[in-house]
């Protein structure tokens, strides 16, 4: 066992990735990081390193972190770890105002959301091999270039919820969306708080989403292309207006979709 101490630095909410380089030729069988209760795997690249991306979820502690690293090349077990420097980011709390039946709600749509939850959970459960995630992601709206909102503490109505988990780009209603990178639609659904949504798988536990659009032009299962048409800007569900929520989870990690395009 041999082990090293690699030094790492991301922001709370960000994603990250991990390159650790080999020896020329060499042959892996299996490299994995332990995170946050996430096991990612480490793909072996063209210029011999292993890469993955991960992901620093909102809410993680700052601090300094331990993370371990595993794999076999040539035959010989490595044992590595890595310092992971966590660095704090401050997020506002916004207060907003929707309709009632979005704060307060009925029997009907209790269950409603307690069953989009379900499928949600579900979508984020798949782990494939795609690797799309390996070409750099772009921005789903044209002619945009940041977000608002990534991380808020919100208040709706007078009433404490879960932070906000994507990025706002505010669009007009109709405007066309892309997908961000290539992958394979995992959910593609009327949901009662996030509206007609888009998820994507791009492999490896990484996904987008698209969220309040006014139309839906994709269908589940169906794979997609970088800057592919996949939808059109609305305002359905919980909002205040029409924009688009682009969110990226990385495992569990909730982290800003810009951060991917920086990576």
């Amino acid at each position: 066992m041999i082990s090293t101490l690699l030094q790492f630095f991301a922001f709370q909410g960000t994603a990250l990735i991990i390159e650790i380089p080999l020896m020329e030729n060499s042959e892996i069988n299996g490299a994995y990081i332990e995170w946050e209760d996430n096991q990612y795997e480490l793909t072996l690249t063209e210029d011999n390193a292993l890469v993955a991306l991960i992901g620093i979820d909102l809410d993680t502690s700052a601090g300094s972190y331990i993370v371990p690293l595993s794999y076999v090349e040539n035959e010989n077990q490595f044992e590595l770890e890595i310092l992971l420097e966590v660095g704090s980011w401050t997020f506002p709390t916004t207060e907003l105002t929707v309709e009632p039946q979005y704060v307060s709600l009925s029997p009907e749509n209790l269950e409603r959301a307690n069953r989009d939850s379900r499928l949600i959970s579900e979508a984020y459960s798949i782990r494939s091999d795609i690797n799309a995630w390996q070409d750099q992601f772009m921005v789903p709206l044209q002619g945009v270039s940041e977000g608002s909102n990534f991380g808020h503490r919100r208040v709706f109505n007078g009433e404490p919820r879960a932070p906000h988990s994507g990025a706002d780009l505010a669009s007009p209603t109709g405007t066309e969306i892309y997908a961000s990178n290539s992958g394979q639609i995992v959910l593609a659904e009327d949901l009662f708080f996030s509206g007609q949504a888009v998820f994507i798988d791009h492999g490896s536990g990484i996904f987008t989403t698209y969220l309040h659009l006014s139309e839906i032009l994709v269908e589940e299962g169906q794979m997609v292309e970088k800057g592919e048409l996949i939808g059109l800007v609305g305002a359905t569900g919980r909002v205040t207006g029409p924009h688009l929520h682009w969110g990226a989870r990385i495992g569990t990690a909730r982290v800003d979709p810009f951060s991917l395009v920086a990576n």
